[in-house]
């Protein structure tokens, strides 16, 4: 009996699966999420991914068997959290900085949940991969900053909008583009966070007029 066939079929799969490596597979998920965000969800397969990398189409097939696997497993490794890291010790600064930060991405990954449109509706391992990337790090973020502003005196805990802020931060960079046409940018964002969270929270635009103390006689 060989080492291959007394390891069983399990080890020789994980032997073919770690033959690609980590950069490797980092360019099969950029392409893979670049595709998606030019050409759409439903155009995209996996020979034009191995085309475009230079790779057998079994390759990809050995690694993640379908697409919505593949393209599930690329959208977990592109998680990353934009807000995180955002403490000013300011609640009103930190959604003007957190809006900044959303505006810096919008367009790019308004584009891939646009461009994956029915996909993630249909297929429930790639929804929560979504959620898992794009929405529920942000969210836990947003949350996080809200409760040091709850903290900090700026909000009382029982104020009724803070239940809302994740929503109306993630509504306005969904809604945008279907309103006019465009992604909702830094400039777009502050202006919003100024115009509607703030007052929301009844945070008021102007510092020394939140803070009586930091006024002049």
């Amino acid at each position: 009996m060989t080492s291959q066939a007394a390891d069983g079929p399990e080890t020789v799969v994980a032997s073919r699966r770690s033959k690609i490596t980590p950069e490797r597979e980092r360019e099969f998920f950029d392409a893979v999420l670049e595709q998606i965000r030019e050409c759409g969800y439903e155009s995209v397969t996996m020979e034009g991914v191995a085309a475009s990398t230079r790779c057998s189409k079994s390759t990809l097939y050995r690694q993640w068997k379908t697409k919505p696997q593949f393209v599930a497993a690329a959208l977990r490794a592109n998680r990353k959290v934009r807000f995180a890291g955002i403490d000013t010790g300011s609640l009103a600064e930190d959604l003007r900085q957190a809006a900044r930060a959303a505006g810096d991405w919008s367009g790019k990954d308004t584009r891939l949940l646009q461009a994956l449109g029915h996909a993630w509706t249909a297929d429930k391992e790639l929804a929560e991969a979504l959620r898992e990337a794009l929405v529920h790090p942000e969210i836990v973020a947003l949350q996080e900053m809200l409760a040091r502003g709850v903290a900090r005196g700026e909000v009382r805990a029982d104020h009724p909008a803070l239940e809302y802020i994740p929503a109306m931060m993630f509504g306005v960079l969904r809604v945008r583009p279907v309103l006019s046409g465009q992604y909702a940018d830094a400039d777009y964002l502050t202006r919003f966070v100024e115009a509607t969270v703030l007052p929301a929270l009844g945070l008021t635009q102007d510092p020394l007029a939140q803070d009586p103390l930091a006024q002049d006689p």
